[in-house]
C-alpha cells in the first residue's frame, strides 16, 4: 500500500493513554471518529462522540492537535465529564499555509480553508496505523467518517473486523439534491417534493471548482460504506431521508437519522464563572424579545456590509446579540483576528438595546435562551439543527455551500424561516432596509409570530424524538444495536 512518509505520529504513546485507559484493553466495539478539520465538521462529530460514548463504548477522536483543542474549547452544552471520556488522538502534519480571511472576496465561500483540507489528506498514514492498533484490542472497530474525509480512510477494507460508516455533515434534503442531480433528476411521485428540488440553486452558485474537484477525490477513494448517519431526523426530514436511502446510487441501504446531536435542553448555569456575558444579559431582557445575529465559523463581513448590518439593527428597534467576528483560519489559534469597523457611535447608540459580540459566543446557550425569539443565520447545518432544536425561527441569509438548500428547507419544507435575499442577488450588497425588514418581519410581525408558533411546535416534535421510546432515540439504539451484533 502506497502510503505518504511525511505523516508521523505525534506523541501516539501519551496520546493512546491520555485519558486515563490504556489501548491495550479489549472491548467489544470500539469507535473512531474522522472529521474534517472545520468548526462546523469537527462539532458536530465531538456532539456524536459524546452521544455513543454515553453507552458505554470507547469513542476515539482523531486530529491534529489544534482542531482537537478548537473542537473542546468551543463545544457547548455537555458536562465535561462527557468530553473527558472521548480519546483524543494529536496527529502531526506537513505545515500548511494560514492565510487570513479576505472580508472582500468576490465569493463568500472560506478560500484560506484549503491549504489545512488538502494537507488533511496526509492523516491517511498515522489514521490506518491507530485502526490497525485498535483493531487487535476490539471484537469490532467501527470508523465514523465526515465525508470530506474518505481519502484518509480508504484503507479501512484492510482490516477485517473494521466497518465504516459515512457521514454527511448536512442535512438529508442537500444529500439527496446532489443524489438527484447525479441520476438525472427523475421525476417523483410526490410533487411537493419535486417542486423543493426545482427550486434548489446551481451547484456552480454556491461551491467554488477547489471544493468540487476536493469533494470528488473524496468519492474516488471512498471505501464501501457499510450505511451512512445523519445529524437530522424524521420530524424534520422524513421524506428526504426515504428518497436517500431508495436511491441506486447510495452504496448502502443502512441509514440512521439520530440527530440533533447537539443537547436539546440547556441546564443554564446562571452561577458558572466561566457563562458568557452575553447570557446574564439575556436573563434581563423580556421572553422572545432578542433576535440572534451569526454568520458562523466561516463568513467574515466586509466593513461595508457590516455598516448597512449595524444601520438596520438600528433602525429596526429590536433588541439584539450580534456575533461580529472574522471567519476562522486553517488554525484558529494563530494571529490576530480582524474586526470590522462599524459606524461610529453606533455601540453607544445601541446600549442597553443590543450587544456585538466579538469573540467566540455560546450559540446553543443564546438559542436555547427563553429571551431569544429569532436568529439571523447563514444557515450553516449546525445553526439549522441548533435553531430548530430550540424552536427558534430564522432569518435566513446564505452565504456559500450547503447554506442555501438548507435556507430553502427552513423557509419553503418546515415554514420555520424567511429569506433575508434572493439567492440570485448573492454578490449585491445587502442594504441597511432590507436587514431592517427582516429584522421586522421575524421579530414584530404576524408572518413572524405564525413562524415562531410553527418552530416551537418543531421543536417540541424534536424534543420529543430524542426521548426514551422516541423516533431519533429507537434510530440511535438500533444504531448501536447494529455495531454490537
Amino acid at each position: 500500500m502506497a502510503m505518504d512518509g511525511h505523516s508521523r505520529v505525534h506523541g501516539q504513546n501519551q496520546n493512546l493513554s491520555q485519558n486515563g485507559s490504556s489501548i491495550q484493553e479489549t472491548h467489544d466495539v470500539t469507535v473512531v471518529m474522522v472529521p474534517l478539520p472545520a468548526q462546523g465538521h469537527l462539532n458536530q462529530l465531538l456532539h456524536l462522540s459524546c452521544l455513543i460514548s454515553s453507552y458505554d463504548i470507547p469513542v476515539h477522536y482523531v486530529g491534529t492537535a489544534s482542531h482537537n483543542r478548537q473542537a473542546k474549547v468551543r463545544v457547548h452544552g455537555w458536562d465535561p465529564l462527557a468530553i473527558s471520556n472521548i480519546h483524543f488522538h494529536e496527529f502531526s502534519i506537513p505545515s500548511y499555509e494560514t492565510p487570513p480571511p479576505n472580508p472582500n472576496a468576490p465569493t463568500k465561500f472560506p478560500t484560506q480553508l484549503f491549504p489545512v483540507f488538502n494537507t488533511s489528506i496526509k492523516l491517511r498514514e498515522p489514521v490506518y496505523t491507530l485502526l490497525q492498533q485498535l483493531s487487535g484490542t476490539t471484537r469490532r472497530l467501527v470508523v465514523i467518517y465526515d465525508s470530506l474525509m474518505a481519502y484518509v480512510i480508504q484503507d479501512v477494507g484492510l482490516i477485517l473486523n473494521a466497518e465504516s460508516y459515512c457521514f454527511p455533515s448536512t442535512s438529508a434534503l442537500t444529500v439527496y439534491s446532489i443524489v438527484w442531480e447525479q441520476e438525472g433528476k427523475p421525476g417523483l411521485s410526490e410533487p411537493e417534493l419535486l417542486e423543493t428540488l426545482e427550486d434548489l440553486p446551481t451547484w456552480e452558485s454556491c461551491f467554488p471548482q477547489e471544493l468540487t474537484d476536493f469533494a470528488k477525490l473524496q468519492q474516488d477513494f471512498k471505501p464501501i460504506s457499510s450505511g451512512y448517519l445523519f445529524n437530522s431526523c424524521r420530524a424534520i426530514e422524513g421524506p428526504y431521508l426515504d428518497l436517500h436511502v431508495k436511491s441506486k446510487i447510495t452504496d448502502s441501504d443502512k441509514q440512521w437519522a439520530i440527530g440533533p446531536f447537539n443537547p436539546v435542553e440547556m441546564n443554564g448555569q446562571k452561577n458558572s464563572e466561566k457563562r458568557h456575558y452575553c447570557l446574564d444579559w439575556l436573563d434581563k431582557q423580556a421572553p422572545n424579545s432578542v433576535i440572534f445575529i451569526s454568520f458562523g465559523s466561516t463568513t467574515s463581513v466586509s466593513d461595508e456590509e457590516a455598516k448597512e448590518i449595524a444601520t438596520g439593527l438600528d433602525k429596526s428597534g429590536q433588541k439584539f446579540i450580534w456575533v461580529l467576528r472574522d471567519a476562522d483560519k486553517g488554525d484558529v489559534f494563530q494571529g490576530e483576528d480582524r474586526r470590522a469597523q462599524l459606524p461610529e457611535g453606533f455601540e453607544e447608540r445601541i446600549e442597553g438595546r443590543g450587544i456585538v459580540v466579538r469573540d467566540w459566543a455560546p450559540q446553543l446557550e443564546i438559542l436555547g435562551h427563553s429571551s431569544t425569539g429569532g436568529f439571523m443565520s447563514h444557515c450553516g447545518w449546525n445553526s439549522c439543527i441548533e435553531s430548530i432544536s430550540m424552536g427558534v425561527p430564522v432569518a435566513a441569509w446564505p452565504m456559500h455551500s450547503d447554506q442555501p438548500r438548507n435556507a430553502l428547507l427552513l423557509e419553503k419544507v418546515l415554514k420555520i424561516g424567511l429569506k433575508v435575499r434572493d439567492w440570485s442577488k448573492q454578490n449585491e450588497l445587502v442594504t441597511s432596509i432590507t436587514v431592517e425588514n427582516a429584522v421586522r418581519r421575524l421579530m414584530d410581525s404576524a408572518e413572524g409570530e405564525e413562524m415562531w408558533q410553527t418552530a416551537k411546535l418543531l421543536s417540541k416534535a424534536v424534543k420529543d424524538s430524542v426521548m426514551e421510546g422516541g423516533v431519533s432515540r429507537l434510530e440511535m439504539d438500533s444504531f448501536i444495536a447494529h455495531i454490537r451484533r
